[in-house]
């Protein structure tokens, strides 16, 4: 049974749509900058992907937004563009039948730490009775479906900055086998905020080139020093191809195939030679039913780390061979930075778009190549490409590898 993909929905540091979003990553628009949400007087790391111009209240209702957390309000705000997009008709589908599967890797941190706050100045009885529902990291799918009635499956996905590949993927497998006619699934992250900014800065995972932002992140370039944080979401509408059909819906592509491995080797390193990473691109492949060749675009994780954007180029030469020469490889996290757990649903976006646009995004602040990274970038420019298969990876934290694979609508 064939997945297609009906529905686009997307907040990303560069574009608070998908057509604004597409817009900048093709145009190379960095939407990395000095963080304003927070006080960072104190902070070694200064920059982030933030949402500029994001006003709540322009979405939900100010007296509703008191009860969602922000990783929560991205999510629906993405949903109901995705929503809109794939043009779903609430009163003729099977709402029973329609399921709600996000990832996210640090869900409703800004709750967290306002009410941890309340508690430690003003004592428990300060402390919300919205804390809970609003910090559990299930409540953006959850709140998805109370809102449309969605009664179908409702999951979250958590593994770190592999959740919305994995969310994705499951969703394929849910719809594969007959127990959902459409999902909503992607993912969701605000993480921009004083407390995951500490640690991931602690640990030196951040880059601390905070003196241009915008050439902060940069992947695959032999001066990268770190990723750069992001916010945002991205939802995709997920339909059997048969449903989608029988309601006339436009159809852009089609959801192929989904890898899942783990290295079991390291909380945050990769293992040498990126081999997790092989094995997930080898069965999101296969499970597509593509032929190596028929790959012409990756979609990078990409994160301008050392050692991930070195295992990346790694794991990609050593499952495609000669043909690794061939593709086009790009990573927008230069534009967008890290979205963690909602980093997939956006690559997801732009790898549908890049599909029907037949133009691939560029890593952007490449200027220096690295002798251990040594593919076809697409640096500074996006290129146009006929494309015929694409993966888009994703790795997290905890050795997890998430691929999926996607190609043209109709093409096999």
């Amino acid at each position: 049974m064939k997945v297609v993909v009906t529905g686009l929905g997307a907040l990303a540091p560069n574009g608070l749509s998908v057509p604004s979003y597409w817009e900048g990553l093709c145009s190379g628009k960095s939407g990395i900058d000095t963080i304003s949400g927070f006080d960072i007087t104190d902070f070694p790391i200064t920059i982030a992907g933030e949402l500029t111009g994001f006003d709540p209240e322009n979405y939900v209702d100010r007296r509703e937004a008191r009860k969602l957390d922000r990783f929560s309000i991205l999510a629906l705000v993405a949903a109901s563009e995705a929503i809109h997009q794939a043009g779903l008709d609430l009163e003729s589908i099977c709402r029973e039948r329609v399921g709600v599967i996000l990832g996210t890797g640090v869900g409703g941190i800004h709750t967290l730490e306002e009410q941890h706050t309340a508690l430690s100045k003003r004592g428990p009885r300060r402390v919300s009775p919205y804390f809970v529902p609003k910090m559990i990291a299930n409540i953006a799918a959850g709140q998805i479906a109370i809102k449309y009635g969605f009664q179908g499956p409702n999951q979250t996905v958590i593994s770190a900055c592999a959740s919305a590949n994995d969310a994705i993927g499951y969703s394929l497998r849910l719809l594969r086998a007959g127990d959902v006619d459409i999902v909503i699934s992607g993912g969701s992250e605000a993480s921009v905020s004083p407390l995951p900014m500490a640690g991931f800065a602690n640990m030196k995972a951040l880059t601390q080139k905070n003196d241009v932002p915008s050439e902060a992140s940069r992947p695959f370039d032999l001066d990268r020093k770190g990723f750069v944080m992001g916010e945002g979401a991205g939802i995709l509408i997920l339909e059997t191809e048969d449903h989608a059909k029988n309601r006339n819906a436009n159809i852009f592509a089609e959801l192929a195939g989904y890898g899942s491995t783990n290295d079991a080797f390291h909380i945050t390193q990769p293992i040498k030679g990126g081999y997790g990473a092989v094995e997930a691109m080898k069965l999101a492949v296969e499970d597509g039913k593509f032929n190596l060749k028929e790959i012409n675009y990756i979609n990078a994780h990409g994160t301008s780390t050392y050692y991930n954007d070195k295992n990346e180029t790694e794991a990609i030469h050593t499952l495609f061979g000669s043909h690794a020469k061939l593709l086009k490889i790009s990573s927008i996290k230069s534009m967008t930075g890290h979205l963690l757990g909602a980093s997939g649903a956006i690559e997801a976006v732009a790898c549908i778009k890049a599909i029907e646009t037949s133009r691939v995004p560029p890593t952007i602040n490449y200027t220096t190549p690295d002798p251990e990274c040594n593919l076809d970038y697409v640096p500074n420019h996006s290129e146009s490409l006929s494309i015929t298969g694409i993966l888009s990876n994703s790795f997290g934290f905890g050795g997890h590898n998430a691929v999926l694979s996607f190609r043209p609508w109709g093409k096999n």
